[in-house]
Formats: structure tokens, C-alpha cells, sequence
């Protein structure tokens, strides 16, 4: 668990600076233990098959790539074809690169971006130890994308851009990077009403995905302002109290901010998971 800053999470350009240093901290230490906030990756808690990815997707990956940071599988929903070139937004130890990989085949190509240097090595390792030559991971921010104009086929993001002080920006980005008649398809943490003071202004909140979600209209706004178009919501999921409840994180947050049961299930039930299909017409 981080140290909580005296910062804003929705403030200024510097308590932006102490929050995407806070995510990346926490984000390095996962990577290091390689666990999760739900402990070791292989226990009950985990949520991957929770959250659409099957048996066969997982047995397929190398050990080690899925951490369970995700809160969907935009994967199976993006339609990847071969040849196809794909950038992952935040890909963290790889697992969607990697199960994008095998979509794509050979002849296509796979780029992962991620701001935290021991996710960039855990993901080359990963890489390099089964095989992956149509993968490749880089060092940066999906505010301002390592990636050249029109260059890919398709985005995908599995629950990293709630953690972006400025959606807006990167989804920008996005659309600069993306090839006209390209897809986006990200999966991600909304609000369907608003979360309470103390849980917005929590740092740790903030880098357990839920102090950085806004309000899904205003997701869906970012997108189309960025230039999208047929942008619809593919799936929209419940984010289970359960789940939550025996999260550390979750629990550390419920403790540091005096939550009751009642306050922290309400907020709970204030947050949904969904997946957003998004294309930049030609």
C-alpha cells in the first residue's frame, strides 16, 4: 500500500505529477511481486475468468502476464485480424499483448505501452521467454503515445485509462496514433453517480481504479471529442461487492477513510465496468 499524498486527485497539473507517480510506485511494486491487489495470481480471488477471459486464453500465455489488473477482455471483443498491427494503452506484464499476438499471427505486430519501467521489463521478459517476436514493449505515457501517426490497426486498453488524470489527452492521442478506418476498444471502471468526497480525494482510491473513474457519459463524451465515431457501449458489467469487499486494497481504503459497510457498498454500486467500441472512419 502507498503512502497517501495531500493531493487532489482531479486537481492541478502538480497533483496530477504526485498521482501518476503514486500509480506508477504501487504499479512497480506488483510488478516486482508479481501479485495483484488480489494476492497471487493463480488464488480464487483473482478475476480474470471473472471478467471474460476463458481457460484457453490463459493457458496460452506465458507465466506471469497476468497479473489480474484488468476489469475486462478487450481482446475478445476487438475482432483482431492477421496481419493486423494492435497497441495495448497501459499493457502492464503483457497478458492482452500477448493473447493479441496469437490473433494477429506473424505477419502482424503487437506494441504495448506502459509508463512504469519494471511493468516494460517484466513484459519483455515474458516476451522473450516464450517465443513472442511480433511483440515488442515501450517506455512511456498514453498521454503522449511513443507511437507515430496512423500507424495501427486497432487499440485496445484493459482498465488504465480511469487511471489518467487527463482522459481527454489520451484519447487523443489514441486517434492520432490509430490508421483511418482503425477500431478502438478499451475496457474500463465508469460512475453511474458520483463517488463521495473522501473516496475522490484518496490517492490510494485513486490507484485501485476507482477515485480516477468519471462519470460514463463523460467517458463516452472523451471519446467522441477525440474524433471517434459509432462509438457504443459493447458491455457494461457490475462491479461486485463481494469482490471488492476482499480486495487488501479495497479493504486498506475502506479502513483509511472510515467507510461503514453501507457507505462503501454504495459506493460500490456506483461503479460499473464497461467496454466501449469506438472507430476513426477513413
Amino acid at each position: 500500500m502507498i503512502k497517501k499524498e495531500k493531493t487532489s486527485c482531479c486537481g492541478n497539473t502538480k497533483d496530477n505529477i504526485g498521482i501518476k507517480r503514486s500509480v506508477r510506485n504501487s504499479y512497480a511494486k506488483i510488478a516486482k511481486s508479481g501479485t495483484s491487489c488480489c494476492g497471487t495470481v493463480n488464488t480464487d480471488c483473482c478475476i480474470s475468468k471473472k471478467i471474460g477471459y476463458k481457460d484457453e486464453d490463459l493457458s496460452v500465455i506465458p507465466d506471469g502476464a497476468d497479473l489480474g489488473l484488468g476489469c475486462g477482455n478487450p481482446v475478445a471483443l476487438a475482432s483482431l485480424k492477421e496481419g493486423e498491427i494492435v497497441l495495448d494503452l497501459g499493457s502492464g506484464a503483457g497478458i492482452d499483448c500477448f493473447l493479441s499476438a496469437n490473433k494477429v499471427g506473424k505477419k502482424g505486430r503487437v506494441i504495448g505501452v506502459d509508463m512504469t519501467p519494471e511493468m516494460i521489463e517484466k513484459a519483455r521478459e515474458n516476451a522473450k521467454k516464450s517465443g513472442y517476436d511480433n511483440v515488442e514493449f515501450r517506455l512511456g505515457e498514453i498521454e503522449n503515445l511513443p507511437v507515430a501517426d496512423n500507424y495501427v490497426d486497432a487499440i485496445i486498453s484493459n482498465c488504465v485509462i480511469n487511471l489518467v488524470p487527463d482522459k481527454k489527452r489520451a484519447f487523443a492521442e489514441a486517434f492520432r496514433v490509430l490508421k483511418p478506418g482503425g477500431r478502438l476498444m478499451v475496457s474500463d471502471i465508469v460512475l453511474l453517480k458520483p463517488l463521495p468526497e473522501a473516496i475522490k480525494n484518496s490517492v490510494e482510491a485513486y490507484v485501485s481504479c476507482l477515485a480516477g473513474a468519471i462519470m460514463k457519459d463523460e467517458y463516452l463524451d472523451s471519446i467522441r471529442s477525440a474524433g471517434f465515431q459509432n462509438v457504443r457501449i459493447i458491455d457494461e458489467t457490475p462491479i461486485s461487492f463481494d469482490l471488492i469487499s476482499n480486495d487488501p486494497t479495497a479493504q486498506a481504503i475502506i479502513e483509511d477513510l472510515k467507510l461503514s459497510a453501507e457507505e462503501a457498498e454504495k459506493a460500490v454500486n456506483s461503479v460499473v465496468s464497461i467496454s466501449v467500441y469506438g472507430e476513426k472512419l477513413l
